[in-house]
């Protein structure tokens, strides 16, 4: 994301995600351990915005976050990395969502998981913004009407989640799978080709440097919803050697990028400075994790609240960064809570609100938009 909330440019490399909320279940059960997954993956990204990084957060707590956490503020830099655990749990649970669906239930799906929370949070930030006491600046009421479509990035316009760009990139994979795999019908082999063919074009897409292959086949992001497909497989097969192979293609190219994109070691004005090693070992947690949920390593981890952590995720990530810094400036600067309180209120209080958005917006609204897409001709 970039370090103004009204950049319309590619974000910096990646820093927020997720966000992929698809009921995820083995034969006999939920996968409740990819739904903590979830949540780490979404904390991770918290701990980024709040003290991982500068921008607007330094306007929050009075001063920059490295100040504020002079020990913690390098491990919470890895945390943008929170983005790519996100989109490998979203290849594989895309996978698994358009298995045997039409390609009406498949959109019908994608839509009512993702908009209902997107248009309240889209809202939501752009009233608190608009407010006088706020300091920073929403954007105009167009940009914030063209926000409610998700198109606001590749039309220029300015935006009200930082954190939007990462739905931008799952709906392109959306896309993608849709007309390649669940149009003529999702089988392990078309996921197989589809998954390979989508690795060496976005090789050459990255090669070729033009701007329109990169916005299609999206070279730095691919590779990860790559590996979360090929994990799927694995779920369904864990001898399948093709399976196996496309997951660790995803993480050898994946982690390229990523070293490439955030390896800072040589600038000495970086924020912190994180190293090869540590980036490796990030995207390698992500990938493995999701790989021990994938051949039932992790089905031990199966308590009730593992699915409300899952549920809380993605109205979570929508709203926890901008609202994080209203929070954040009135309990630091306004009530004198030192930084060690006011960094795990304000989680809690983001926390807190995803609740009531899932409760009172996603249970009751996405069922019905889901149904209503369904039956429309």
């Amino acid at each position: 994301m970039t370090e103004t909330v009204l950049s319309t440019t590619k974000p910096q490399p990646v820093p927020a995600a997720p966000v992929e909320i698809v009921p995820v279940k083995r034969e006999g059960g939920r996968l409740r351990a990819l739904d903590g997954l979830r949540l780490v993956a979404a904390l991770m990204v918290a701990f980024y915005h709040y003290g991982g990084r500068g921008g607007f957060v330094t306007q929050a707590w009075g001063g920059s976050a490295k100040e504020q956490f002079p020990t913690l503020h390098t491990p919470f830099a890895y945390g943008c990395l929170g983005v790519e655990v996100f989109f490998v749990i979203s290849g594989f649970v895309i996978c698994m969502s358009g298995w045997g669906r039409s390609l009406r239930s498949f959109f019908a799906s994608r839509v009512s998981r993702l908009m209902p929370a997107y248009w309240v949070a889209v809202i939501l930030v752009t009233a608190v913004f608009a407010l006088p006491v706020v300091a920073y600046k929403t954007v105009s009421p167009s940009d914030a009407l063209v926000n409610l479509t998700l198109l606001q990035q590749p039309l220029g316009a300015d935006r009200v989640l930082g954190v939007d760009w990462t739905l931008w990139a799952e709906i392109r994979f959306y896309a993608l799978f849709a007309l390649l795999v669940v149009l003529p019908g999702v089988t392990r082999r078309r996921v197989i080709m589809f998954s390979v063919c989508w690795l060496l074009a976005a090789a050459i897409a990255q090669g070729a440097n033009q701007p329109l292959l990169d916005i299609v086949l999206m070279p730095e992001y691919a590779p990860f919803f790559i590996g979360g497909m090929g994990l799927y497989l694995v779920h369904r097969d864990r001898r399948d050697a093709y399976a196996w192979g496309i997951a660790v293609a995803g993480f050898l190219v994946g982690q390229h990028y990523m070293v490439q994109e955030l390896w800072n070691a040589s600038d000495p004005n970086a924020f912190a400075h994180r190293t090869s090693f540590g980036i490796i070992l990030v995207v390698a947690f992500g990938f493995v994790a999701v790989a021990a949920i994938a051949v039932g390593w992790l089905d031990w981890a199966n308590w009730r609240w593992l699915t409300v952590a899952g549920a809380l995720t993605y109205p979570f990530y929508l709203v926890h960064e901008h609202l994080g810094w209203v929070a954040i400036k009135a309990l630091h600067q306004n009530l004198g809570l030192p930084s060690a309180v006011t960094f795990p209120l304000t989680i809690t209080l983001m926390l807190t609100l995803a609740y009531l958005l899932y409760r009172l917006v996603e249970k009751p609204l996405t069922p019905r938009l889901r149904a209503a897409l369904n039956q429309a001709r």
